[in-house]
């Protein structure tokens, strides 16, 4: 397979030689990212991280990550893997692979009080009547939201990866020469790289991908409620450049070379005019995510403290005004590696990438909390 590699790769040599790494990676639907962090002492340290963008890769047909399957074939994807890997000087094997939203069902509900023991058979049972897809069919990831021994009711949250789709990541790491130590839905690793431990209040986290939107929200670190629509970057970009006076032909140039960072880009003057343009083309998304929180208000009787955005759109500085002023709400753009050791002279580069490595900094932290807990 040929095909051009636009990598965003720093190597970053820390003096942690006894550090102990583990690989994140996110394969989604515009690129595959991937972070490398060491734990040393109590904390995390970053390693390395790089990219490859899909949509910059050349092959006989062209393809892309498509919702709901995978275009690219298990080779072309390894491949792309091992080039990241090769560029990056990356040399640990073993790695977390996150699965997105588009082959995972999600969904909670209330269980009797159990013992320990007795919780994932039951949660095996239960999931039966709320997933529709046969049960043999599916590998399920839950967390126990709340609820002990003394409870009324244990409240369960569940994730359903089809197995199919678990074996084909396999066969992707097994061709890429990797190890995969575990597999986990990305909604988990978002939660993870972006909740703190200490954070008391519910937080509603928006990951606004390239084909779509995932809405979640988190209660210290558990996930609560999780919700996707069909509505994303691409689908903003060309509404956008739909509403602004030029030419289609202009308007395709635009969006294929510059994106959504032509907000950024353009004189003040024009982008003060833009700003308009901008609210209206992020208006329907908007509403979705105003509609997820009040259904998760009048289900659950809580508030969403506060908005973190992530996604590509979490780049541009335009998008938190638009969110502050339409929920009225605290917003804060996603910064992954803000409890995360890295040299001091990359914190523009890292806070600029933050919005969308979220997921691979949230898989490559569970993979280390898993081996601390799994030694061999």
């Amino acid at each position: 397979m040929d095909f051009e590699l636009w990598a965003l790769v720093f190597y970053i040599v820390l003096p942690k030689l006894f550090a102990k790494k583990f690989l994140g990676i996110d394969l989604g639907t515009s690129s595959i990212r991937m972070v490398e962090l060491g734990s040393s002492g109590g904390g995390f340290s970053l390693f390395n991280y790089g990219q490859i963008d899909l949509d910059k890769i050349e092959t006989d047909t062209p393809k892309s990550f498509s919702k709901g399957s995978l275009s690219f074939s298990t080779d072309e994807i390894a491949e792309m893997i091992q080039t990241v890997l090769v560029t990056a000087k990356i040399k640990t094997k073993q790695c977390a692979l996150s699965i997105p939203d588009f082959s995972t069902f999600f969904t909670a509900f209330s269980l009797p009080p159990m013992t320990e023991k007795e919780i994932p058979k039951a949660v095996t049972f239960e999931a039966r009547q709320h997933i529709p897809l046969p049960i043999e069919s599916v590998t399920l990831d839950w967390q126990l939201v709340s609820g002990d021994k003394t409870a009324q009711k244990l409240e369960v949250t569940v994730a359903a990866v089809p197995n199919e789709i678990i074996e084909q990541y396999h066969q992707i790491a097994a061709k890429a020469g990797l190890e995969v130590v575990l597999m986990e839905a990305e909604m988990f690793g978002l939660a993870r790289s972006l909740v703190s431990k200490d954070e008391t209040q519910s937080v509603c986290l928006v990951d606004i991908g390239e084909q779509s939107t995932v809405c979640s929200l988190v209660e210290k670190q558990t996930l609560k409620y999780s919700h996707s629509f069909d509505r994303g970057v691409r689908y903003l970009v060309e509404d956008l450049t739909r509403r602004l006076p030029i030419s289609q032909e202009l308007a395709r140039r635009i969006k294929d070379n510059y994106g959504l960072k032509l907000i950024s880009a353009v004189d003040p003057q024009i982008k003060e005019k833009l700003k308009d343009v901008l609210r209206e083309a992020l208006e329907p998304i908007l509403r979705e995510i105003a509609t997820m929180l009040n259904d998760y208000r009048n289900t659950s009787n809580n508030e969403a403290a506060k908005i973190i955005i992530s996604g590509g759109i979490g780049g541009v500085a335009e998008i938190e005004e638009l969110f502050k002023g339409y929920f009225k709400k605290e917003i804060e753009i996603a910064n992954p590696f803000k409890e995360i050791n890295y040299p001091l002279a990359l914190d523009p580069a890292i806070k600029a990438i933050g919005p969308i490595y979220a997921v691979a900094v949230g898989m490559a932290q569970r993979g280390l909390e898993f081996l601390k807990y799994h030694k061999k």
